[in-house]
């Protein structure tokens, strides 16, 4: 499976901003933003940010949603398709697809720390949903859907006593009911853009793909 190897930082500089790619880091002095909050190269400390175009702008922020949910170009727009000719606001519907994938729920129920460890738990099996064996972190899970962990999987020093580590990382609204204790997490709706919880102007993302 194609993957985004680009070193996470990097990633954070390039845009400018934090954009919690590594988790429990990125709290931290440790954090590249707080150590280099300038662009990376040679010449990164030297190189002003310039203001960007209306074009600039929404690339930009096609970038962000991009990076901030570890998907690539094929699979971004592949979602902008799918949703561009259904009733509703596109940009509402395409973060509705970022939202419900397997990976990203794993992550804002607080099972990891990141969403780049959510996918690697989900590709190892640690999770099933509705009792069956899930290992697509791009699963797109479904209202009532049931998320848990793998029976086999719950001796795994991981999930032994980390119910208030998980407790602490949680980062959901009203759309996910999560049990720590029984390791399992329930879609109860779909997600609002007031779900999201960061900066992100989806429609821009929707005005580049449709150009």
């Amino acid at each position: 499976m194609a993957r985004n190897l680009s070193p996470k930082c990097k990633l954070c500089r390039r845009a400018g901003e934090k954009l919690f790619l590594k988790g429990d880091r990125c709290g931290t002095p440790k954090c590249a933003m707080v150590r280099r909050a300038y662009p990376p190269g040679v010449h990164g400390q030297k190189k002003r940010r310039r203001a960007r175009s209306e074009f600039g702008e929404q690339l930009a922020m096609k970038q962000k949603i991009k990076r901030i949910y570890g998907v690539l170009e094929k699979q971004l727009k592949k979602y902008f398709k799918d949703v561009k000719n259904k009733p509703g606001v596109t940009g509402d519907l395409l973060m509705q697809k970022l939202e419900m994938r397997l990976d990203n729920v794993i992550f804002r129920a607080g099972f990891a720390t990141s969403r780049q460890q959510a996918r690697q738990l989900v590709r190892h099996s640690h999770f099933t949903v509705n009792g069956k064996r899930m290992n697509m972190p791009s699963y797109e899970v479904k209202v009532g859907d049931v998320i848990g962990v793998k029976a086999g999987k719950l001796k795994k020093e991981y999930f032994k006593n980390t119910e208030e580590a998980m407790a602490g990382r949680q980062n959901v609204l009203g759309w996910l009911e999560v049990d720590i204790q029984q390791k399992m997490i329930k879609i109860k709706s779909k997600p609002t853009k007031d779900d999201v919880g960061m900066e992100l102007d989806v429609q821009m993302a929707i005005e580049y793909y449709s150009r």
